[in-house]
């Protein structure tokens, strides 16, 4: 008996270590889930083929490969990306977000990696005399429900009063949408993404190069306790500034490196 109980745990022995047990396992990968305006083009947006594809989606893929990590991208209602990232719903919010300091009082910031300022956008030959945030006055004027624009104009009671009408989009592809069709005069929007649209929409829209509120800077969002993984993302991402990668990725998005340098 003695004899059979060693031989069968030598067979049970056997039967773990060729299942892949001891120093042969891996570990599961960790799985990093982004939080995204899935319509915010060009950094972050479904393609045809309805996949994911965007700048900011590509210097994340960047990153979580260089972290051995797997990666997912998962849309969320912007008007709540706060509560998305506080509930753990998702781990990190990389998407045009601009650091502020009312946000900055809930998520913990990556260090900005683009300068980003809202202009003013108008259909093409729509000419109306405007050259400072001051000529929109009498003017129905548009924005992104819950971006830097809006927060800006609400905190400007006289500026948000001067307008004929102040309306908000859950994207700026109906907004633009609206602009064209003249339902709106004017449209403050992020200039990278404005310049992205009218690059796809052809030649409909025109660019004033009038700045709406303080120019503001783009950074990555994480939960206000998780502090290792800003840390190691932020050192990667510090890799890639420093070896052209993300530089590369800006120059295939915009034609132009618009990556921001220590």
């Amino acid at each position: 008996m003695k004899k059979f109980l060693m031989a069968a745990l030598l067979l049970v022995t056997m039967v773990f270590a060729g299942c892949g047990g001891g120093d042969t396992a891996k570990p599961e990968e960790q799985k990093i889930i982004i939080g995204l305006d899935d319509e915010y083009a060009p950094m972050g947006f479904k393609n045809e083929q309805n996949e994911i594809i965007g700048f900011d989606v590509d210097l994340a893929k960047e990153a979580a490969k260089r972290l051995g990590s797997q990666v997912e991208f998962k849309a969320i209602d912007w008007n709540s990306k706060e509560a998305e990232l506080k509930s753990g719903r998702i781990d990190i919010i990389w998407n045009g977000l601009d650091i502020t300091p009312e946000r900055q009082e809930n998520m913990l910031f990556s260090n900005p990696y683009m300068d980003n300022r809202q202009i003013v956008f108008l259909k093409k030959g729509n000419d109306q005399g405007i050259h400072s945030e001051a000529d929109l006055a009498g003017k129905s004027v548009g924005t992104q429900a819950g971006s830097t624009a809006e927060a800006y104009i609400d905190k400007n009671a006289a500026l948000k009063d001067s307008f004929s009408e102040f309306k908000t989009y859950g994207d700026y592809v109906s907004a633009f949408m609206d602009l064209e069709n003249g339902r709106i005069d004017a449209l403050i929007c992020d200039e990278i993404v404005g310049r992205y649209a009218m690059s796809k929409q052809g030649d409909k829209f025109d660019a004033l190069d009038v700045t709406v509120g303080p120019v503001s800077q783009f950074g990555f969002a994480f939960r206000k306790d998780n502090t290792e993984l800003r840390d190691k993302v932020q050192k990667v991402f510090d890799e890639m500034v420093k070896d052209g990668t993300a530089s590369k990725i800006s120059e295939q998005w915009f034609g132009a490196d618009l990556i921001k340098k220590k």
